[in-house]
C-alpha cells in the first residue's frame, strides 16, 4: 500500500524514526516494495499465530501471511523446535544433507507428478530454473504465458504482468509488454502472450509459434490476473497442444500448492512436465523448488556424460530451510488442508452476506485457503476484466488502509486473504466485521468509480 496516512495529533511512532534511518542505508528504506508505504513503512516487533505486533505496540490480525507464505502462521512451535535442533549442527554446509532427501521424498510422496526435486531459494529462483530447464530440454527459446500472470523477478517471467489498456493491444494477438525499465527487446520477443481461460484464442497464438516453444507457464489460480482457477477445458487444451508441439507444460504453484493437498494440480487429470514451488514449502524460511517428470529433470543430472544445465546454489536445499519445510508440509496433511479450506469456504460466505448488507458492488474469487475482494459486482473472469484503473487502486487502498489502522486487518495489497492454520471462527467473524466496516466506508466513493470498471 502507498496511500498517504499521518499519524494523529503530535505523537511520532518508533517507526517513523526507523524509517528515516533506514533511508540513509537502504534504498527507498525498505527491500521489498510489497511492504512500503506513505509516510513510513510498520515495523513488526514480534509474531506467533495469525498475530503480529509491531514496534509500537499494536497487535494485527496477518490474513497476509508474508505474501501468502506462512501456511501456519508464525512462529509454529514444531518448526521452531525442529529448526532449534538443526541450527546448534549447523545452517549450511559444502556437503549435501539427510535432511535435503527427507523433504524431496515427502514431496514426491504428496504429488503424483513429482518424480525428482531440485531445491532452490525463492519462487522467482524456482520459475527462473524451470524456464531454464525447459529450454534445455527442447532447445528451444521461446515461453508462452498468460497476460497478467505473476511469475517473478526473472526478465522472461515478469512479461506483460501489469499491462495497461494502452498497452496491451489486441486480444487476438495480446503485446509483449515489459515490466523494468531496460528490458532488452530480445526477452519481449521471446515471450508469447495469451488470454488465460480462452481456449481458441490461446491455441490460434500458440500455433504461430508452435516450433519455437520451449514451455507454456500456467498458474492455476492467478492472482494477478483475478484469482480464478483455469478451467478443466484449457488445462487439457495446453496439454494436448504442447504433446502434439513438442513443447512442455509447466506449472508456477508457488502460491497454489496451498489449494488442495496436492496443490492446484490435484483438481486435473493431466500432470504438469514440471512445477515450480515456493511459499508454504519453507516453513517460513526462503525457499523454492522445481519438480517434475525424471526425463525433464536430467537436464540438471551431473552423472550425464553432457549436462545441458549445469545448475547450483550456494543457499540451495540448505537444512535449516528443508527441515523447517519438512516439518510444515507434514503438519499440512489432508485433514489441515481441509479444514483450513473449509474455514476460508465459510469466511466468503460470510463476507458475501457483508457486501449484501452493505449494499455495496463488491464480489469474490478465490480457491482453497485464499480469496480476493473485487469492486465490481460480478467476479472477473480474465485479466482485462480484473484491471483496475487508478480510480480504483487508489479506493482499494483505502480500504486496506482502513483495515490496517482502524481494524487492526493485515491484507495483501491486491486486496487478498491468506488464511493459516491457527485461524478459527473467531478471526473469521473479526474479519467479517471488520470488512463490513470498510464497505460502509467507502461506499460512498465506491459508487462514484463504477464507470471505471472494466466491462
Amino acid at each position: 500500500m502507498t496511500t498517504d496516512h499521518s499519524q494523529p495529533g503530535p505523537f511520532k511512532s518508533a517507526g517513523e524514526d526507523l524509517y528515516r534511518r533506514a533511508c540513509e542505508v537502504i534504498t527507498g528504506g525498505v527491500s521489498r516494495n510489497t511492504v512500503f508505504r506513505r509516510p513510513h513503512p510498520f515495523y513488526a516487533a514480534s509474531a506467533k499465530g495469525c498475530y503480529v505486533t509491531d514496534i509500537d505496540g499494536v497487535q494485527r490480525l496477518d490474513f497476509a501471511n508474508n505474501m501468502a507464505s506462512l501456511i501456519h502462521g508464525h512462529a509454529h512451535p514444531a518448526i521452531v523446535e525442529a529448526v532449534t535442533e538443526q541450527l546448534q549442527r549447523g545452517t549450511a554446509y559444502t556437503m549435501a544433507t539427510e535432511a535435503e532427501f527427507s523433504f524431496a521424498s515427502l514431496l514426491c510422496q504428496r504429488v503424483p507428478g513429482f518424480e525428482k526435486v531440485r531445491f532452490v531459494n525463492s519462487g522467482t529462483e524456482a520459475v527462473m530454473t524451470m524456464i531454464k530447464a525447459a529450454r534445455a530440454y527442447t532447445g528451444r527459446p521461446k515461453i508462452a504465458k498468460s497476460e497478467g500472470a505473476y511469475h517473478g523477478t526473472y526478465d522472461y517471467a515478469e512479461v506483460s504482468q501489469t499491462s495497461r489498456p494502452d498497452q496491451w493491444g489486441d486480444i487476438h494477438q495480446p503485446r509483449s509488454v515489459a515490466l523494468a525499465h531496460g528490458t532488452p527487446q530480445g526477452v519481449l520477443d521471446d515471450v508469447v502472450v495469451f488470454p488465460f481461460n480462452d481456449v481458441e484464442k490461446t491455441l490460434a497464438i500458440l500455433d504461430q509459434h508452435a516450433d519455437q516453444l520451449s514451455c507454456v507457464i500456467i498458474d492455476p489460480v492467478p492472482h494477478r490476473v483475478g484469482l480464478v482457477p483455469a478451467s478443466d477445458a484449457f488445462i487439457e487444451a495446453l496439454y494436448r497442444w504442447t504433446r502434439e508441439n513438442g513443447s512442455l507444460l509447466v506449472f508456477d504453484e508457488v502460491v497454489t500448492l496451498r489449494v488442495a493437498y496436492g496443490g492446484a494440480q490435484a483438481r486435473y487429470p493431466y500432470r504438469p512436465d514440471m512445477t515450480a514451488l515456493g511459499k508454504i514449502i519453507g516453513g517460513g524460511f526462503p525457499v523454492g523448488a522445481l519438480a517434475g517428470r525424471t526425463e525433464v529433470m536430467k537436464v540438471l543430472d551431473p552423472r550425464e556424460s553432457k549436462v545441458l544445465f549445469p545448475h547450483s546454489g550456494t543457499f540451495s536445499a540448505n537444512p535449516i530451510t528443508t527441515t523447517a519445510g519438512r516439518v510444515a508440509m507434514e503438519l499440512f496433511d489432508l485433514e489441515a488442508v481441509e479444514r483450513l479450506n473449509a474455514l476460508t469456504r465459510k469466511a466468503m460466505d460470510q463476507i458475501e452476506e457483508a457486501i449484501r448488507l452493505a449494499d455495496v458492488p463488491i464480489s469474490l474469487t478465490g480457491a482453497g485457503s485464499m480469496f480476493r475482494v473485487h469492486l465490481r459486482a460480478t467476479p472477473p473472469q480474465t485479466y482485462r476484466e480484473a484491471f483496475q484503473p487508478k480510480e480504483v487502486v487508489a479506493l482499494i487502498n483505502e480500504i486496506l488502509d482502513y483495515l490496517y489502522l482502524n481494524e487492526q486487518i493485515m491484507m495483501i495489497n491486491t486486496c487478498a486473504c491468506m488464511f493459516s492454520t491457527p485461524m478459527t471462527q473467531k478471526e473469521v467473524d473479526i474479519l467479517t466485521q471488520a470488512m463490513l466496516n470498510a464497505f460502509r466506508h467507502i461506499k460512498p466513493k465506491l459508487d462514484k468509480v463504477q464507470d471505471q470498471i472494466p466491462a
